[in-house]
């Protein structure tokens, strides 16, 4: 997640860029191969540098599996607006809950280099948001994003 400064996020003004979403247009040419992913996660944390200079809350959801890739986007902003979060959930819970089926495809061999599946996932060393998961007990989407929403008040980038 790239946050603009903290004057400008207190009007709370948003923007999501869904990692999926951006395969349709601007990330099209690229497939799940590891330079592609590369590719990917930069062109994402440049877009979304530039709404973090707009004094919008960009928030990046997509997978990121490579710490150098994350690191990399990290550098792009002044490191007290660049927050992370890590969703650490188990793989089942994460075919569970895929609206968009791309692990089912995975798993019918459809993508090949997925995350997770057939590619290796590094996990954060330095995140400032863990959301810690099991497969018995996971809450829930809306829980998870309270949990960031409570970070951002606590943290002074947002106000009630």
């Amino acid at each position: 997640m790239h946050t603009g400064s903290r004057a400008a996020l207190q009007r709370s003004l948003t923007y999501i860029l869904d990692g999926d979403n951006l395969r349709h247009g601007l990330n099209r040419d690229l497939c799940f191969k590891a330079k592609d992913l590369a590719k990917n996660i930069r062109r994402v944390g440049e877009v979304a540098k530039l709404f973090a200079d707009a004094g919008l809350i960009c928030i990046a959801s997509l997978i990121s599996p490579y710490r150098s890739e994350r690191s990399a986007c990290r550098k792009l902003l002044n490191n007290s607006t660049f927050i992370e979060v890590f969703l650490n959930v188990p793989l089942e819970v994460c075919e569970a809950r895929d609206p968009k089926g791309l692990y089912k495809l995975t798993r019918a061999r459809k993508i090949k280099g997925f995350t997770g599946i057939d590619d290796p996932y590094e996990p954060p060393s330095d995140c400032e948001i863990v959301i810690q998961c099991k497969a018995s007990d996971c809450a829930t989407p809306k829980s998870m994003a309270d949990q960031v929403v409570s970070y951002l008040k606590a943290n002074g980038f947002l106000q009630d």
